[in-house]
Order: structure tokens, then C-alpha cells, then sequence
């Protein structure tokens, strides 16, 4: 982050609300958060529908090659799924945020957002194989099921009083547990460690979208410049985002229809 965390730090001034102000600059920062992320998961679905678009057609003349579920993919679809480009597309997102992540200190508040959006747009890149696996209509209610979800465990994050720090340690070290399973399950290809990595996923990701609002909401500083705010701003977008789709693919794992 641009700066340390920092509490709220005030002083009485007669004839002034203190904390109505405060309360007010808090709205807006989290509705600035919110908005940022929902513009990216806007980027990332719209750029996952046209990749699919353009990587599979019905015209078997068009078509290059046919997956066994029966998607004829275009030369484009078999560049990004198909060839090796297929780990550029898988890698390339990783790579956005990570740039983000180390330089955003250094970075200008609109090219730390366009550096979002680019990130955004490489994830829906990769996210469009999931089309290829699952029906359109289960990818949809899964879609649903988790953003309310999602609102749900936000909310509670932004309005408990109960102190989450403990919870986000322990569900940290969760997330390099899955991390490591997943690599294993890459050699095993166990189903039972299949699923307990999407159950203990979709565990982990509810806690930390709670926990995770939590700390954003305690990020806000009443002094902070328009330039520190705004890379808060992002970067509090960009973990709940990141929350958002790893909540939505673990769960897809259960609710997914395969083709």
C-alpha cells in the first residue's frame, strides 16, 4: 500500500461534526472501492463472452479443430487453448498483478487504474475456457449465487465491531494450503482432494471477503491526499476482486453444470 495503515486520528473542533465528516469521507472511499471493482468484473465478463465469441463457431468450414464435447473453436481458439500461447494467456494475468502489486507506490493514481483494468481484462482472457467446460446457464447462476453471497459477507465485514485480525491470519495461511493441494492434485488427480480443495476454497474466500472489507474500511484516513486515497482505492479493489473470482470458481466446481 502508498502508506501505512493508519487509525482515525481526530481532534474536537467547536462547531464542526468530526465524525459526520469522517463517516461521510468513509462512504465515499468505500463506495469508490466498490465501484472500481464492480467496473472490473464488468471488464473481466465482457472480455471472457468475447474471447468465447471469438474463439468457437458452429460453421464446421470455419472450424480448425473440435473439442470432444463438441465446441468447434476458430484458429484464434486453438492459438489461446489450444498451443502453446494457451501458457501466456494462463500467466499473463499473474504477471499484471503482480506489476500492480510492487509498483503501485511508484505508480500515478490513473495508471495504477489502467493497470487494473488491463489486469481485468487479462483475467477475463483466461476465464473464457470455463465456457468450454461448463454450461452458460450454470456459469450464470453461479455468477448470482456468489455475488450475493458476496454482499452478504462484505456487509458483515464493513458493519461488525468484532476485530477479524486473527481470522485473516489463519485463513492466509488457508489460501497457501490450497495452493500447495493443488499443486499436489496436479500429479494425483484425486477427485476426494479435488473436492476438499473446492470445499476448503470456498470456506476461505467467504472469510476473507469479511475480513478483507474489514481492512479496507481501516485503511481510510480523513488526512490522506487525493493520490493516497486513490491507490487505497485501487488496491482495496483489486482484493476484493480477487476474492470475488476465487469465491466464484470454487464454487462454480459445485454448482457447474458440465458440458
Amino acid at each position: 500500500m502508498a502508506d501505512p495503515i493508519r487509525n482515525y486520528q481526530t481532534r474536537a473542533v467547536p462547531g464542526v461534526s468530526v465524525g459526520a465528516d469522517i463517516d461521510q469521507g468513509l462512504r465515499a472511499y468505500m463506495i469508490r472501492v466498490y465501484n472500481l471493482m464492480g467496473l472490473g468484473l464488468l471488464i473481466t465478463g465482457l472480455a471472457a463472452i468475447g474471447t468465447i465469441m471469438l474463439a468457437t463457431t458452429t460453421d464446421p468450414a470455419s472450424a480448425v479443430a473440435t473439442l470432444p464435447s463438441g465446441e468447434m473453436l476458430t484458429s484464434f481458439g486453438y492459438a489461446i487453448f489450444g498451443s502453446p500461447l494457451r501458457w501466456v494467456v494462463m500467466l499473463a494475468p499473474l504477471a499484471a498483478v503482480l506489476f500492480l502489486s510492487f509498483r503501485v507506490q511508484s505508480m500515478s493514481v490513473s495508471a495504477a487504474q489502467t493497470t487494473f483494468w488491463v489486469y481485468a481484462g487479462l483475467v477475463g482472457l483466461s476465464l473464457s475456457s470455463i465456457f468450454l467446460v461448463y454450461t452458460t446457464a450454470s456459469i450464470s447462476q453461479t455468477f448470482f449465487a456468489t455475488a450475493a453471497a458476496f454482499g452478504a459477507l462484505s456487509l458483515f465485514g464493513y458493519t461488525t465491531k468484532r476485530d477479524l485480525t486473527a481470522m485473516g491470519s489463519f485463513l492466509i495461511m488457508g489460501v497457501f494450503g490450497i495452493i500447495i493441494a493443488s499443486v499436489i492434485n496436479i500429479f494425483l488427480q484425486s477427485s476426494a482432494l479435488s473436492f476438499a480443495v473446492s470445499a476448503i476454497g470456498v470456506l476461505v474466500f467467504a472469510g476473507l471477503t469479511a475480513y478483507d472489507t474489514q481492512k479496507i474500511k481501516e485503511m481510510y484516513f480523513e488526512g490522506d491526499t487525493s493520490d493516497v486515497a486513490g491507490r487505497k482505492a485501487i488496491m482495496g479493489a483489486l482484493t476484493l476482486y480477487l476474492d470475488f473470482i476465487n469465491l466464484f470458481m470454487f464454487l462454480l466446481q459445485f454448482m457447474g453444470d458440465r458440458r
